[in-house]
Parts: structure tokens; sequence; C-alpha cells
């Protein structure tokens, strides 16, 4: 998917990777000017842990977040939020993301067909 697009990225988990890009408006434009579309979902996904802010404990949150939106099938998820917050002298996080999706078509793709490329674009990574 980052290649067409002439997108940097880095493996992450399993078979999401991390865009290098300075911010979503950046990449939208970027998206925009080969001619995809970039998808926002305004369903917001959250996952909280107990704690302070630690780098582990951020990718625990991430893998949480990957299991909650993968049955949807988009391919990209912005991460919209990290707050850390104290109850009662407890501290806590809080991430947030919402789903976004790459595609060249102007209208979004059913679930199905979303799930169909994936799966194909996941067997010939291998």
């Amino acid at each position: 998917m980052t290649q067409p697009l002439g997108l940097e990225s880095e493996p992450c988990s399993g078979s999401w990777s991390v865009l290098k890009v300075l911010d979503s408006f950046a990449l939208d434009r970027k998206i925009h000017a080969a001619g995809w579309n970039f998808f926002f979902m305004a369903a917001e996904v959250k996952v909280m842990f107990f704690g302070a802010v630690g780098a582990a404990k951020i990718e625990s949150a991430l893998q949480g977040l990957l299991r909650k939106v993968r049955p949807q099938h988009f391919n990209s998820l912005e991460i919209t939020g990290i707050v850390a917050k104290h109850f009662m002298g407890v501290p806590y996080v809080t991430v947030s993301a919402h789903s976004r999706h790459m595609q060249q078509s102007c209208q979004l793709d059913s679930t199905e067909a979303r799930q169909t490329f994936q799966h194909n674009a996941e067997w010939a990574t291998g």
C-alpha cells in the first residue's frame, strides 16, 4: 500500500506498519496528489491502562487498538490521543484512535471488498 503512494514506513505489528509522515494533513495531501482517497471513520476507539506512560505499555495499548479495529478491515489507524491522568492518586493512560482507509475509489469499499483486498495483500507478501 505504501509503495505506490511513495510513503516511508517501518514495521510495527504483524502486517501493520508505522508511516513516517509529519501529520495526517500532510499524509492526506500526499494521498490525494497520487489520485487516491483517505477516509476518516468517525467512531473513536479507546483503550486504557493503569500506570505511567512507557514504551511497553503504549505498544500494548496499540496492540489492543489493532485487535478492536481488525474486524472492520480498514487499512489505517490514526492515533488521535495519548492522555495521562490520575484518579484518586492512581495514574492511568487513555489511548484513542480513529480508523482510516486509503483506496483509489472515491466511494468506500464494502467490508467484504476490504477483507478480500487485505487477504490478497497478506497472501502476496507471504
